[in-house]
C-alpha cells in the first residue's frame, strides 16, 4: 500500500498554485475539479489539470484528481479530460453507494483501454461526506478492487446533518468512526477530514492524534502548513519503531525458533498479535523510508 499520510488539495483552475505542486512534500497531490472550482471555470480547470498530471508528480507525490459526483452531470466530462498517463487515481466526490463506485470503475476501464493505459492503473479514492455515503460506507469501500482509500468529508457531512462543525469534532464521531471501520474491513487506507481551522496547528495535531486512534492513516490537507505535521504524526513514532524491532527479534529468536507462541520482553508478554502489530509498524516505516529514498 502506498504511503498516504498527507493528501494536498490544489484548485485545478489556479495555475499559480498548480505550479507549486512539486514543491509541496505531500504524499498525494490532488488537483480539484469539484468544490474549489466555480461552474464557469470547470473546463479551464480540466485543461490545466490535463496538462500538469506528470508535472505534479515531479516532487515525488502520487497525482490524483477530485472529480464531480455523478448527480452533477459533470463526471464523464471530467474523466474524459483527465484520464491520461501520469494520473494515479481519481477521488469521487459525494460517493453515496456501491453503484457510484462501480460505474466509475467501468468508465475508468473503458478509458484505459481506449487510450492504451494498462487496465487497473487509475485507482479510486472515495469521499464519504453525506449521510447517504456514511450509511453505505462499507459497501462503497468494498465495491471495487481499484479502491485504495476513503476520505471522511466532515464539512459536507456536517452540512448534510444540519449541525455546526467544530474543532472538537464531537459532532463528527459517528461518521468518522464508521469510515475508519469500513476502510479497515476493505483493507484500504482511511484518510481523515480536512481541518478547516488551518492556522491552528496545535488544534490540528490534537485532532490528528484523535483520528489515529480511530484507524486513520492520513489526512486531507487544505493548506501547505498542515503537510509537515501530518507527515510527522502519521509516521510511526521512533520509539515505537525501536520497540517493534525488539519485539520481532525476540519473538522470532526466542519464540518461533523454539516452538513457542509467547515470550517475554521487558517484563511484558509478547504473543502473536503483539508480534503482528510490530510487523505492521515496521512495514509502515519501510514504506516511508522507501518513499524518502526515492525522492
Amino acid at each position: 500500500m502506498a504511503v498516504m499520510r498527507s493528501v494536498m488539495y490544489i484548485p485545478g483552475n489556479n495555475p499559480k498554485m498548480v505550479a507549486k505542486a512539486p514543491e509541496i512534500p505531500a504524499d498525494i497531490i490532488t488537483f480539484d475539479l469539484e468544490d474549489a472550482v466555480p461552474p464557469a471555470e470547470k473546463e479551464t480547470a480540466r485543461q490545466i489539470v490535463r496538462e500538469n498530471l506528470e508535472y505534479g508528480a515531479k516532487g515525488g507525490a502520487q497525482v490524483f484528481v477530485r472529480i464531480n459526483n455523478w448527480e452533477t452531470g459533470l463526471t464523464n466530462d471530467d474523466l474524459e479530460a483527465i484520464v491520461w498517463p501520469g494520473l494515479n487515481g481519481v477521488t469521487l466526490a459525494k460517493t453515496g453507494c456501491a453503484a457510484d463506485v462501480q460505474r466509475l470503475e467501468w468508465k475508468l476501464e473503458e478509458l484505459e483501454m481506449r487510450r492504451g493505459i494498462p487496465v487497473g492503473t487509475v485507482k479510486i479514492s472515495m469521499l464519504l461526506e453525506t449521510a447517504k455515503g456514511i450509511a453505505h460506507a462499507e459497501e462503497c469501500c468494498l465495491a471495487s478492487k481499484r479502491n485504495v482509500n476513503a476520505i471522511f468529508g466532515a464539512v459536507d457531512y456536517c452540512r448534510d446533518m444540519r449541525v455546526k462543525i467544530t474543532n472538537e469534532a464531537v459532532e463528527q464521531q459517528y461518521g468518522r468512526a464508521k469510515v475508519g471501520v469500513a476502510c479497515r474491513a476493505a483493507g484500504i487506507v482511511a484518510i481523515d477530514a480536512p481541518f478547516v481551522d488551518y492556522a491552528n496547528i496545535p488544534a490540528f495535531e490534537k485532532n490528528v492524534a484523535e483520528g489515529k486512534q480511530m484507524g486513520y492513516e492520513g489526512r486531507m490537507i487544505i493548506h501547505p502548513g498542515q503537510v509537515e505535521p501530518s507527515n510527522r504524526m502519521y509516521a510511526p513514532d521512533p520509539a515505537d519503531v525501536k520497540w517493534a524491532n525488539d519485539v520481532v527479534k525476540v519473538f522470532e529468536e526466542e519464540g518461533l525458533a523454539k516452538g513457542k507462541a509467547a515470550v517475554s520482553l521487558n517484563g511484558k508478554m509478547v504473543d502473536t498479535p503483539v508480534y503482528l502489530n510490530a510487523k505492521d509498524i515496521l512495514a509502515s516505516q519501510a514504506e516511508i523510508d522507501a518513499k524518502t529514498a526515492g525522492k
